[in-house]
Protein backbone atom coordinates (compact mmCIF):
# COMPACT_ATOMS: atom_id res chain seq x y z
CA UNK A 1 0.00 0.00 0.00
CA UNK A 2 1.62 3.41 -0.87
CA UNK A 3 2.77 5.33 1.91
CA UNK A 4 0.36 7.76 1.22
CA UNK A 5 -2.41 5.99 1.62
CA UNK A 6 -1.62 4.43 4.87
CA UNK A 7 -0.91 8.50 6.13
CA UNK A 8 -4.33 9.14 4.72
CA UNK A 9 -5.91 6.04 6.78
CA UNK A 10 -3.62 6.99 9.98
CA UNK A 11 -5.17 10.43 9.80
CA UNK A 12 -8.89 8.89 9.27
CA UNK A 13 -8.49 7.06 12.62
CA UNK A 14 -7.04 9.27 14.33
CA UNK A 15 -9.98 12.12 13.68
CA UNK A 16 -12.45 9.59 14.54
CA UNK A 17 -10.79 8.71 17.53
CA UNK A 18 -10.75 12.72 18.00
CA UNK A 19 -14.44 12.74 17.41
CA UNK A 20 -15.84 9.46 19.65
CA UNK A 21 -13.51 10.67 22.43
CA UNK A 22 -15.53 14.06 22.45
CA UNK A 23 -18.95 13.09 22.16
CA UNK A 24 -21.39 10.00 23.39
CA UNK A 25 -23.56 10.58 20.59
CA UNK A 26 -26.11 13.25 19.83
CA UNK A 27 -28.93 13.12 22.18
CA UNK A 28 -26.56 12.07 25.17
CA UNK A 29 -24.33 15.64 24.01
CA UNK A 30 -27.31 17.85 25.12
CA UNK A 31 -28.47 15.91 28.02
CA UNK A 32 -30.66 13.14 27.09
CA UNK A 33 -29.66 9.68 27.93
CA UNK A 34 -29.48 6.79 25.43
CA UNK A 35 -30.67 3.84 27.05
CA UNK A 36 -33.55 0.54 26.20
CA UNK A 37 -35.47 2.73 28.66
CA UNK A 38 -39.28 3.44 28.16
CA UNK A 39 -39.15 7.11 29.30
CA UNK A 40 -35.47 7.84 27.97
CA UNK A 41 -36.50 6.41 24.41
CA UNK A 42 -39.22 8.63 24.26
CA UNK A 43 -37.67 11.69 25.47
CA UNK A 44 -35.13 10.50 22.06
CA UNK A 45 -38.61 10.12 19.83
CA UNK A 46 -39.65 13.91 20.69
CA UNK A 47 -36.22 15.50 20.40
CA UNK A 48 -35.85 13.76 17.12
CA UNK A 49 -39.55 15.37 16.05
CA UNK A 50 -38.47 18.84 17.18
CA UNK A 51 -35.27 18.34 15.55
CA UNK A 52 -36.61 18.32 12.01
CA UNK A 53 -38.77 21.21 12.08
CA UNK A 54 -36.78 24.01 10.70
CA UNK A 55 -34.84 26.29 12.85
CA UNK A 56 -31.82 26.43 15.08
CA UNK A 57 -31.67 23.27 16.52
CA UNK A 58 -30.50 24.59 19.95
CA UNK A 59 -34.26 25.49 19.86
CA UNK A 60 -35.22 22.37 19.51
CA UNK A 61 -32.80 20.89 21.77
CA UNK A 62 -33.82 23.60 24.92
CA UNK A 63 -37.65 22.51 23.58
CA UNK A 64 -36.97 19.05 24.37
CA UNK A 65 -35.62 19.96 27.48
CA UNK A 66 -38.13 22.16 28.55
CA UNK A 67 -41.04 19.73 27.92
CA UNK A 68 -38.99 16.84 30.17
CA UNK A 69 -38.31 19.39 32.89
CA UNK A 70 -42.02 20.06 32.65
CA UNK A 71 -42.82 16.96 34.01
CA UNK A 72 -43.49 14.93 30.63
CA UNK A 73 -40.67 13.00 30.27
CA UNK A 74 -42.35 9.95 29.83
CA UNK A 75 -45.48 8.95 26.94
CA UNK A 76 -48.12 8.36 29.50
CA UNK A 77 -47.69 11.86 31.08
CA UNK A 78 -47.36 14.01 28.15
CA UNK A 79 -50.67 11.98 26.93
CA UNK A 80 -51.90 13.58 29.91
CA UNK A 81 -50.87 17.18 29.66
CA UNK A 82 -53.45 19.33 28.32
CA UNK A 83 -52.80 21.22 24.64
CA UNK A 84 -53.06 24.51 26.42
CA UNK A 85 -50.24 23.80 28.66
CA UNK A 86 -47.94 22.34 25.66
CA UNK A 87 -48.59 25.41 23.33
CA UNK A 88 -47.60 27.47 26.61
CA UNK A 89 -44.11 25.53 27.35
CA UNK A 90 -43.03 25.05 23.22
CA UNK A 91 -43.66 28.78 23.16
CA UNK A 92 -41.62 29.58 26.35
CA UNK A 93 -38.93 27.70 24.72
CA UNK A 94 -38.80 29.71 21.63
CA UNK A 95 -40.67 27.78 19.40
CA UNK A 96 -41.60 29.60 16.04
CA UNK A 97 -44.48 29.15 13.33
CA UNK A 98 -47.65 26.89 14.03
CA UNK A 99 -47.21 26.08 17.80
CA UNK A 100 -50.94 24.93 17.93
CA UNK A 101 -50.05 22.39 15.31
CA UNK A 102 -46.90 21.20 16.49
CA UNK A 103 -48.55 20.60 20.68
CA UNK A 104 -50.95 18.79 18.59
CA UNK A 105 -48.26 16.58 16.97
CA UNK A 106 -47.04 16.27 20.11
CA UNK A 107 -49.84 15.13 21.97
CA UNK A 108 -50.98 12.49 19.15
CA UNK A 109 -47.30 10.79 19.58
CA UNK A 110 -47.79 10.38 23.00
CA UNK A 111 -51.32 9.15 22.86
CA UNK A 112 -50.47 6.77 20.44
CA UNK A 113 -47.61 5.10 22.06
CA UNK A 114 -49.86 4.79 24.73
CA UNK A 115 -52.38 3.52 23.04
CA UNK A 116 -50.82 0.99 20.97
CA UNK A 117 -47.23 -0.15 22.98
CA UNK A 118 -48.32 0.97 26.22
CA UNK A 119 -46.10 3.95 26.77
CA UNK A 120 -43.26 2.10 25.87
CA UNK A 121 -41.59 1.56 22.57
CA UNK A 122 -39.33 -1.50 23.55
CA UNK A 123 -42.90 -2.88 22.81
CA UNK A 124 -42.63 -1.65 19.18
CA UNK A 125 -39.07 -3.08 18.69
CA UNK A 126 -40.89 -6.76 20.09
CA UNK A 127 -43.44 -6.55 17.85
CA UNK A 128 -41.22 -5.63 15.22
CA UNK A 129 -39.59 -8.87 16.12
CA UNK A 130 -36.69 -6.74 16.10
CA UNK A 131 -36.29 -6.36 12.28
CA UNK A 132 -35.25 -3.25 10.66
CA UNK A 133 -37.62 -2.81 8.27
CA UNK A 134 -40.45 -3.64 10.38
CA UNK A 135 -39.14 -1.14 13.18
CA UNK A 136 -38.92 1.26 10.46
CA UNK A 137 -42.38 0.99 9.08
CA UNK A 138 -43.94 0.67 12.81
CA UNK A 139 -42.04 3.86 13.59
CA UNK A 140 -43.34 5.80 10.59
CA UNK A 141 -47.00 5.11 11.10
CA UNK A 142 -47.12 7.29 14.84
CA UNK A 143 -47.49 10.71 14.38
CA UNK A 144 -44.79 13.30 13.72
CA UNK A 145 -42.51 10.71 12.64
CA UNK A 146 -40.99 10.99 8.91
CA UNK A 147 -37.93 9.27 7.39
CA UNK A 148 -36.15 12.60 8.55
CA UNK A 149 -37.69 12.31 12.11
CA UNK A 150 -36.71 8.32 11.78
CA UNK A 151 -33.16 8.86 10.80
CA UNK A 152 -32.50 11.31 14.00
CA UNK A 153 -34.21 8.61 16.18
CA UNK A 154 -32.23 5.49 14.92
CA UNK A 155 -29.38 7.57 14.66
CA UNK A 156 -29.30 7.58 18.65
CA UNK A 157 -31.01 4.62 19.56
CA UNK A 158 -28.54 2.25 17.27
CA UNK A 159 -26.20 2.37 20.40
CA UNK A 160 -28.91 0.13 22.67
CA UNK A 161 -31.23 -1.33 19.17
CA UNK A 162 -28.07 -2.74 17.63
CA UNK A 163 -30.52 -4.39 14.51
CA UNK A 164 -30.98 -1.30 13.42
CA UNK A 165 -27.01 -0.50 12.56
CA UNK A 166 -25.69 1.26 10.60
CA UNK A 167 -27.29 4.11 10.37
CA UNK A 168 -26.37 8.03 9.65
CA UNK A 169 -28.51 10.94 8.85
CA UNK A 170 -27.55 13.55 5.85
CA UNK A 171 -26.00 15.62 8.69
CA UNK A 172 -23.42 13.57 9.82
CA UNK A 173 -22.85 12.44 5.74
CA UNK A 174 -22.14 15.80 4.86
CA UNK A 175 -19.86 16.61 7.93
CA UNK A 176 -17.91 12.80 6.91
CA UNK A 177 -17.71 13.76 3.01
CA UNK A 178 -16.27 17.55 4.09
CA UNK A 179 -13.83 15.77 7.15
CA UNK A 180 -12.76 13.30 4.27
CA UNK A 181 -14.16 10.30 6.41
CA UNK A 182 -16.14 8.89 3.49
CA UNK A 183 -19.31 9.45 1.66
CA UNK A 184 -21.39 6.88 3.21
CA UNK A 185 -22.45 5.10 5.89
CA UNK A 186 -20.87 1.99 4.97
CA UNK A 187 -17.55 3.91 4.90
CA UNK A 188 -18.45 4.83 8.81
CA UNK A 189 -18.71 1.55 9.83
CA UNK A 190 -15.09 0.69 8.34
CA UNK A 191 -13.56 2.82 10.58
CA UNK A 192 -16.13 2.29 13.77
CA UNK A 193 -15.65 -1.31 13.28
CA UNK A 194 -18.30 -3.87 12.00
CA UNK A 195 -20.09 -4.77 15.05
CA UNK A 196 -19.85 -1.53 16.91
CA UNK A 197 -23.17 -0.15 16.80
CA UNK A 198 -22.37 2.17 19.80
CA UNK A 199 -19.02 3.54 18.78
CA UNK A 200 -21.42 4.29 15.37
CA UNK A 201 -23.82 6.12 17.17
CA UNK A 202 -21.29 8.26 19.04
CA UNK A 203 -19.46 8.90 15.76
CA UNK A 204 -22.57 9.72 13.49
CA UNK A 205 -23.48 11.68 16.37
CA UNK A 206 -20.44 13.71 16.54
CA UNK A 207 -20.10 14.37 12.73
CA UNK A 208 -24.00 16.02 13.20
CA UNK A 209 -23.02 18.29 15.57
CA UNK A 210 -19.70 19.36 13.69
CA UNK A 211 -21.74 20.06 10.67
CA UNK A 212 -24.63 21.94 12.55
CA UNK A 213 -22.11 23.97 15.05
CA UNK A 214 -19.88 24.58 11.85
CA UNK A 215 -17.00 23.09 13.47
CA UNK A 216 -15.00 21.98 10.67
CA UNK A 217 -12.10 24.66 11.26
CA UNK A 218 -11.54 23.45 14.53
CA UNK A 219 -11.07 20.15 13.72
CA UNK A 220 -9.17 20.84 10.31
CA UNK A 221 -6.64 23.92 11.17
Amino acid sequence: MPRSAISSIEDKKRLVRRLARDSRGFAEQYGFRVTNNPSQLFQVLYLSVLLARRGDFRRAVNTASALRDHGWDSAARMARSLHEDRVRVLREAGQRGDVNALADVLGDLARTVLERYRGDLRRLRSAAHQDPAQERKLLTELPGVDGEVLDFFLRDVQAVWREVAPVADRRALIAARRLGLGRSVDDLVGLAGRDESERLAWLVGALARVDLEKRYAELTG
